[in-house]
């Protein structure tokens, strides 16, 4: 696979929202390979499958033959962006970003491959270059090609404005570090295109102008759209939270159960940008009905889970799941929560993570979606005591795909 052929690649999988001048990129992938990078900012100790599609974008630049970089925000995590938010973000210690970076690191263990060979991804850290900036100087050679006017336009802080929400000094200068970033990494690594979600856009744009104000140089942005599903929920959340990349986090297997309830609607356009299937087996998948559809999200859900958390973590997944939802067992590798007993079933159900809170355990108790140890149960006050463990735990599970062992603490 060459490395030209890397934006054909991505805009059939369906990853292309904007690109600053797509056909001088085409041109400069054309004359070798490309240095690009994404940010992602230590906000949290794990990143989500909200940020799998610009990871994704980094794999493929990988197997394209060209270098992708993952800059981590230990400078910019600092300020905060405020793209996409009404509220200032919370500010952390350096220690606590620090706890974050070496946590989040751990999802990309399968995902890129780290080194000095064409093909491998290397790491940086913006706080190396932004802690150490001195803010007279800083003003002079980078705030003086910054319009406050064009600032001003920028969805993450018009938006903000429009909504008479506060948006603080610190968190204004957000965009001059970012742009900054794309400075030093053409300088140190010959960067030349930035990468992002599409709420980056304005942000990237005024990159790639700063590189071509400070050094002259060519530089160009890429976003990948903002997923949602077919119904239009947010990608990656449910009841329960966030699902995390990280598997102290999200279990590979409830992992893999996340990508088996995928919407029927959402199959194929997932199999394209969370698997690495080739396009023809793509669209056969993504153009099953009826019941054959289950077979695609079982497919998509093992594939998806292999390349986070690896192969053999995925294929036990697959057949824990096999085993819970077609022969009922309680499998010893279920998710598992330890509770004290007795406890009362929706308790426990919130617990799990299975019912967001008692009301919607008490709901689904009343549509009769709740089996205790593979029997319905009709009292969502029902009591659950050391009688019901078998083997030392009790199943709980909601409709046929959510299982949870629950043992006495």
């Amino acid at each position: 696979m060459s490395a030209r052929n890397f934006i054909e690649i991505v805009r059939e999988r369906g990853f292309i929202n904007q690109v600053t001048d797509e056909a001088g990129l085409t041109a400069r992938f054309a004359e070798g390979p490309v240095a690009a990078y994404i940010g992602f900012d230590a906000t949290a100790d794990s990143l989500h499958v909200g940020h799998l599609v610009p990871i994704m974008l980094l794999r493929w630049l990988a197997t394209t033959g060209n270098r992708p970089v993952v800059l981590m925000g230990g400078g910019t995590t600092k300020i905060g962006d405020p793209s996409g938010r009404d509220e200032t973000r919370m500010i952390l210690t350096e220690e606590r970003i620090e706890e974050n970076k070496r946590s989040i690191l751990r999802a990309f263990d399968n995902l890129l491959t780290f080194g000095d060979k064409p093909g491998t991804a290397i790491m940086l850290d913006n706080a190396e270059w932004l802690d150490q900036l001195r803010y007279i100087p800083f003003l002079r050679e980078v705030g003086r090609h910054f319009s406050v006017n064009r600032m001003l336009t920028m969805d993450s802080v018009r938006l903000r404005l429009e909504r008479d929400q506060p948006l603080t000094f610190i968190e204004f200068n957000y965009m001059l570090l970012q742009s900054y970033d794309f400075v030093e990494l053409n300088r140190r690594q010959g960067v030349t295109l930035q990468m992002g979600g599409s709420d980056q856009w304005g942000n990237i744009v005024l990159g790639v102008d700063l590189l071509r104000r400070m050094d002259q140089k060519e530089a160009f942005g890429l976003t990948v759209p903002l997923i949602t599903t077919a119904s239009g929920a947010k990608m990656g959340k449910t009841a329960a939270g966030a699902v995390w990349l990280n598997a102290d986090r999200v279990s590979p297997y409830d992992y893999w159960q996340f990508w088996r309830n995928a919407e029927d609607a959402d199959v194929g356009r997932f199999l394209a940008l969370f698997t690495e299937l080739p396009m023809d087996e793509v669209r056969r998948l993504g153009a099953l009905q009826g019941s054959e559809v289950n077979e695609a999200k079982k497919i998509l859900a093992t594939e998806a889970t292999a390349l986070l958390h690896g192969r053999a973590a995925a294929d036990q997944a697959a057949e824990t799941a096999r085993l819970a939802f077609e022969q009922g067992a309680a499998a010893e590798t279920l998710p598992t929560i330890t509770a004290a007993l007795p406890a009362t079933l929706a308790d426990l159900l919130v617990s799990a993570g299975l019912a967001a809170s008692k009301g919607e355990a008490r709901r689904l108790v009343a549509q009769n979606g709740i089996r205790l140890n593979d029997d319905t149960v009709s009292d969502a006050q029902r009591a659950v005591t050391a009688d019901d463990l078998r083997d030392g735990a009790a199943k709980l599970s909601a409709g046929r795909k959510k299982h949870v062992l629950v043992r006495a603490a």
